[in-house]
Parts: C-alpha cells; sequence; structure tokens
C-alpha cells in the first residue's frame, strides 16, 4: 500500500477516547476517535433503502465502479463461532450474480485465504483481507512482529478463561466473546496490549480487539489505492464495525458512498442499513439497476 494510516497509535477496547487523547504523539493531530464523536455529523446519516434515496445507487453501476464489502456482519451475519461463518443461502446467489455483472471487492479483517473460502461461487475480482493488509500484490513485513506479539499475549492469556488469540500471520484478532467475565477479559487485554515491548495499532470490535502493525495500511488504505489501480471513479463500500470507519471517513468524497449495517450516531458512514438481513434487499436493488450501464 502506498498511503500510510492516521497516526493513531493505539485504540483501547475501553475508555478509547480518552485513552486516545492521551497518546502524545497523537496530540495536536485529527483523531479518527474525534471525527466519530463530531456532532456535526450526528443526524446526518439516512436510511439507503428509503424511498428518497432511490437515486443514490445509480451512479455506482457505471462500468468503472467498484462495490466493495466486508464480510462478518455484513454478508455475512455474526456468529458465535466464528469457524461456521458463511453467507445465507440468499445472500450467496445475489452476491454471486452482482459479481457476474460489477466490479467486485471484499476487504475482510480474515486472512485472504479464510474470507476466499467463504465467498461460494462468487466470482470476485478482488479480495482483500487482515484489514486492508493482505492485498495481492501487498509487501507484507509484519509477520515476524506478529508472532512475537502472538506468543506473548498468549501467555498472558493462558488463565484467563475464555479469551484466544486467533493468528491471521500478518494481523491478530483476540477473541473475548466466551469470557464468563466480559469486563475482566477487557482489562486484561488493556493490560496485555500496553505490556508489550513495541506499539501496535488496537482496534476494538464486537467482542473482539483487532491488532495490526502501527503503520499498516488499513482498510480506507485499500479500497483508496484499489480504485486509484483499477481508475474507479466511483465505489460503494458496506460495512458493521470499528474497522470500518476507515473506509467512511473517505465518504465526503462525492464519488464513495459509505453504508453501515446498523445505525450509529457516531459513525462517518453517510448511509445505514437497518441490521444485516438487509444486505439482501441492498443486493437485489443493484441487480435491479439499468443493464445499460454495466460493465
Amino acid at each position: 500500500m502506498l498511503v500510510r494510516p492516521h497516526p493513531i497509535s493505539i485504540e483501547w477496547p475501553l475508555r478509547w477516547l480518552e485513552v486516545m487523547a492521551a497518546v502524545p504523539e497523537c496530540r495536536g493531530q485529527p483523531l479518527r476517535c474525534i471525527d466519530l464523536a463530531d456532532s456535526t455529523h450526528r443526524g446526518r446519516v439516512k436510511r439507503l433503502l428509503a424511498a428518497e434515496n432511490t437515486g443514490v445507487l445509480e451512479p455506482l453501476t457505471h462500468a468503472t465502479a467498484i462495490l466493495a464489502f466486508d464480510f462478518d456482519g455484513t454478508l455475512a451475519p455474526i456468529v458465535a463461532d466464528r469457524d461456521s461463518a458463511g453467507m445465507r443461502h440468499r445472500t450467496t446467489e445475489l452476491f454471486a450474480a452482482l459479481c457476474e455483472r460489477y466490479r467486485c471487492a471484499v476487504i475482510s479483517g480474515r486472512s485472504r485465504g479464510d474470507v476466499g473460502e467463504r465467498i461460494g461461487s462468487a466470482k470476485v475480482q478482488y479480495v482483500i483481507g487482515n484489514h486492508g493488509m493482505e492485498a495481492p500484490q501487498s509487501i507484507l513485513a509484519w509477520r515476524e512482529e506478529m508472532q512475537e506479539a502472538r506468543v506473548r499475549l498468549e501467555s498472558a492469556f493462558s488463565e484467563i478463561p475464555g479469551v484466544e488469540v486467533e493468528d491471521k500471520s500478518y494481523s491478530l484478532t483476540i477473541h473475548y466473546r466466551h469470557a464468563p467475565a466480559k469486563r475482566g477479559a477487557r482489562m486484561a487485554i488493556e493490560a496485555a496490549l500496553a505490556a508489550l515491548p513495541f506499539r501496535m495499532r488496537s482496534v476494538p470490535g464486537k467482542l473482539v480487539v483487532n491488532l495490526v502493525p502501527l503503520d499498516a495500511p488499513h482498510k480506507g488504505d485499500a479500497l483508496r489505492q484499489l480504485m486509484a489501480e483499477t481508475e474507479a471513479k466511483t465505489a460503494l463500500y458496506v460495512g458493521d464495525d470499528v474497522t470500518d470507519e476507515d473506509v467512511f471517513l473517505l465518504s465526503p468524497n462525492p464519488g464513495i458512498v459509505s453504508v453501515r449495517i446498523g445505525l450509529s450516531k457516531t459513525s462517518a458512514a453517510a448511509y445505514y442499513l437497518r441490521d444485516q438481513r438487509e444486505i439482501d434487499a441492498l443486493l437485489s436493488r443493484l441487480l435491479a439497476l439499468p443493464a445499460s450501464l454495466e460493465r
């Protein structure tokens, strides 16, 4: 990736606004966490499938557009067992049809190989894993650091029930969905991250904490580079989590339509779907657009 991420060193799963404000390297910088809470954005997010927004998607069917989606929580519902995650049958059919007609991308926190096995028969042109790090031509130089972090974190969590570290080669995800004491688990995660001998970028999610190297590209960088490489003038991005905010922050660009799964007044997304099940309605609406603009 050519574009470096925002100069943010850590984002804690607890009290992350206060912690971020206390990071010396970030003082005086436009923090993303402050941007997300910017009161000027609140109230502007619109329901994408509302009748008054029917024209929003039409420019996205142009031949140079990119239609990009997160996987977990977006194309597929969130499940307790991450290994069993997958798209519903109807979603699989719709997404496969969409990929036949338009240039589509999946930008996931999972490893590229993992998410590639979960998209069924869909002929997705671009699959990018590890939160934007793992693009097809990426130069990946962070594995050694991730492995050292994994060993230290597994040791720190060895006696904490329900907390486990998922190794995705170039990033890590700490899961605590099955921890009987969620607050205690989060406190232990904070302490373990603070004890690491090197700084990492930590992004909280839904009962997970995602860890990537400090200077690694994120999902916003991935979409921006993909648009540059393919000369795309417009793009759609649909996501559901904190890691997707890096893409949503690009939405002031008039060519990018950003959509969040679930309404959040603190999200930078311009539009929202009520819940994950509405992804089928969005895919259907995209497929129903005029065929004359297809690639």
